[in-house]
């Protein structure tokens, strides 16, 4: 038996394709956990270059010897903050191929509906709990400390800062990283694990507590409910803010620990600690648990689940 001609012979098989995805590729798109590590090692550096650049470029304005909570100093720091936060990942959406607003704060809804829904939430949150600390005797509103003008100046101020606090915080814990480690181990293990790191940079606040951690942990949780039903950050932003808003200045109470310059009020806190929260204030008050576990519900009823569906690359 004799071999065929050679010019009878099939063509060659096309050589398959390679198996594994170009290194870029993999580092931007990979599910993998070691990737998603080290896409979030790429994001925190670049939005903390990004801030101390920032911070540098600002130092010439701030004079020597101003105190840390002076208005211009808390101001300039949060947007410091912020900015470099937002910057670092909208690097990242041009790396990754994918719009900003897949890592929780699409531009279309700034500010929108459901940001002031969760204005409304923050100040129903922090009225009710102040609201039990009062029919208990453990809070009292006291007199002014601001008057005419200036009660409008310091409420815009503190609105305008507590919305950057909000921009910023929530999208640390809750924007570009969140998104990157739910591609890898799911978004509630994420949530969980974001949320305790959420609680674990307040630890070095003057006048945290342990109870005052937990808050925050749960509050973190919460927010990440919402971000959850509601496909973006902007109502945990809204909330934030305005929840920030009502103790510094509305009800002048500690706020994760700070009494800062500026509230409205002389109030005075006194009682037990489950009740005020102690040196950490109404977010470790058991009011503000009982508060967080209704609005969990709330949120479940209001916002019922959405369809997930992957951002577009």
């Amino acid at each position: 038996m004799t071999d065929p001609p050679l010019s009878n012979l099939p063509p060659p098989t096309a050589e398959p394709p390679a198996l594994t995805a170009p290194t870029e590729r993999k580092l931007f798109h990979s599910p993998a956990l070691g990737f998603a590590i080290l896409r979030a090692g790429i994001y925190l550096a670049l939005g903390a270059a990004m801030s101390f650049a920032l911070g540098v470029a600002a130092r010439p304005f701030l004079a020597p010897g101003f105190s840390p909570f002076a208005p211009k100093v808390l101001m300039t720091g949060e947007a410091v903050f912020a900015i470099g936060a937002l910057a670092a990942a909208a690097v990242m959406s041009h790396l990754e191929k994918r719009p900003f607003g897949a890592y929780g704060l699409p531009l279309r809804a700034a500010f929108g509906k459901l940001f002031w829904q969760g204005v409304a939430f923050g100040l129903l949150e922090i009225s009710i709990v102040v609201g039990a600390m009062a029919a208990f005797g453990a809070y009292h509103f006291g007199s002014l400390m601001v008057h005419g003008s200036d009660v409008l100046r310091w409420a815009t101020f503190w609105a305008f800062f507590f919305v950057l606090v909000g921009l910023y915080e929530e999208f640390t814990f809750r924007g570009y990283v969140q998104f990157n480690f739910s591609q890898a181990i799911g978004f509630w293990p994420s949530a969980v694990l974001l949320s305790l790191a959420f609680g674990a940079v307040h630890i070095t606040n003057n006048g945290e507590t342990a109870a005052g951690i937990a808050g925050v942990v749960l509050t973190g949780l919460l927010w990440c409910l919402a971000l959850r039903r509601t496909g973006n950050l902007w109502f945990a932003v809204g909330m934030h803010a305005s929840f920030d808003f009502g103790e510094t200045f509305l009800y002048s109470v500690p706020d994760s620990g700070y009494v800062f310059p500026g509230h409205l009020s002389n109030a005075v806190i006194a009682g037990p600690t489950w009740i005020t929260g102690g040196t950490a204030g109404p977010e470790a008050s058991v009011f503000d648990f009982l508060t967080l576990l209704l609005f969990f519900y709330l949120i479940h009823r209001l916002y019922p689940p959405q369809p997930q569906t992957n951002p577009p690359a």
